[in-house]
């Protein structure tokens, strides 16, 4: 674990490409085009950065990464009513809901997360999610109370699992899931999956800033240099990662989705213990052989910080996690 401190410090959410600029170590070799393509899809602005040589590999490279995005969509979209995930959180509550492929998959890698991060990661928080405003606006601190009556409707022990048959179901009525914090990361790997079939083996995917490095770095370089914007959300330290590719990257912080109440800011990730969203002047990277690895880690590493990270490192083969910490910015 890395960990760093000040007022000055990175932070990672909009993670910043330097790829350009001064190079982990030149090499000689002639540049291929840079093509780069921007768009919106999953709730947030994803870029693809490619560099090739064949013009026909990078519009065929971004249509792959917009079609396994979209699909992803399709199933885990909390805003569409029509989407796997919405009728799982209708349906799951009055018997068995079987699942795709695609929704099975994910949702036994957050089971593997919650019991990786010793419950600090939860699909089961959407009733709190809700509670805090984070999908449906409000303008005061939820109550003592609002709080421990929504908590009897979360927790992964209230799920029940048929792992024959790709099923589960709640045992609690009025339990929901949100996927954020491993959906994004596992469109990542579809969509590197897909690239990486067609021969494109260097750029960069970047979904909302949750990244993933293809296995050669940008001509010229080394490496990928990644920089990360401080807790506050103002500015970069200037501390940058140096990755060889082949890895994703991904940050919770409190500077991106968050929500303002009675003055205070609270960022996206919601406690499932206790019910709160902490106020952390905080943000965790995390660096992973996948995106759906790095996805979750990041998540879990920002709420219980330090004393969660050398677990999480040791369970996670090639995870690498940085916390920064900083002061409150003046109010």
């Amino acid at each position: 674990m890395t960990r760093v401190k000040g007022r000055s410090l990175l932070v990672a959410a909009a993670l910043l490409l330097l790829t350009f600029g001064a190079a982990c170590s030149p090499r000689e070799a002639a540049p291929p085009p840079v093509r780069r393509y921007a768009f919106g899809t999953m709730g947030t602005r994803a870029e693809c950065t490619f560099y090739v040589t064949d013009p026909k590999l990078a519009p065929a490279a971004f249509s792959a990464v917009r079609g396994e995005f979209d699909r992803v969509t399709r199933v885990c979209s909390l805003y569409d009513p029509d989407s796997e995930l919405s009728r799982l959180n209708r349906e799951a509550g009055k018997g068995f809901f079987v699942c795709s492929e695609l929704l099975w998959e994910i949702l036994v890698e957050a089971r593997r997360a919650h019991h990786a991060s010793n419950g600090a990661f939860d699909i089961t928080v959407k009733p709190l999610m809700d509670l805090w405003g984070f999908y449906r606006k409000r303008r005061q601190l939820p109550a003592a109370a609002e709080i421990a009556a929504t908590l009897r409707r979360v927790g992964m022990d209230k799920v029940e699992w048929d792992d024959a048959r790709h099923a589960v179901r709640f045992k609690v009525p009025g339990m929901a899931l949100d996927l954020g914090g491993v959906a994004k990361g596992y469109a990542l790997d579809l969509a590197a999956a897909a690239v990486l079939k067609l021969g494109v083996k260097s750029g960069i995917i970047d979904l909302g800033g949750n990244l993933y490095l293809l296995p050669e770095p940008p001509p010229g370089k080394t490496c990928y240099r990644i920089g990360i914007r401080s807790p506050s959300g103002e500015g970069d330290s200037g501390t940058v990662l140096e990755l060889p590719g082949g890895c994703a990257v991904s940050t919770s912080g409190s500077y991106e989705r968050f929500v303002e109440l009675e003055g205070r800011r609270y960022g996206h990730v919601v406690d499932p213990a206790t019910g709160e969203a902490p106020y952390l002047n905080r943000s965790a990277t995390a660096v992973a052989p996948t995106g759906v690895e790095s996805d979750w880690l990041s998540s879990a590493a920002f709420l219980r910080g330090e004393e969660l990270v050398p677990q999480l490192e040791r369970l996670v083969p090639g995870a690498k996690i940085t916390l920064v910490e900083a002061p409150p910015p003046a109010r």
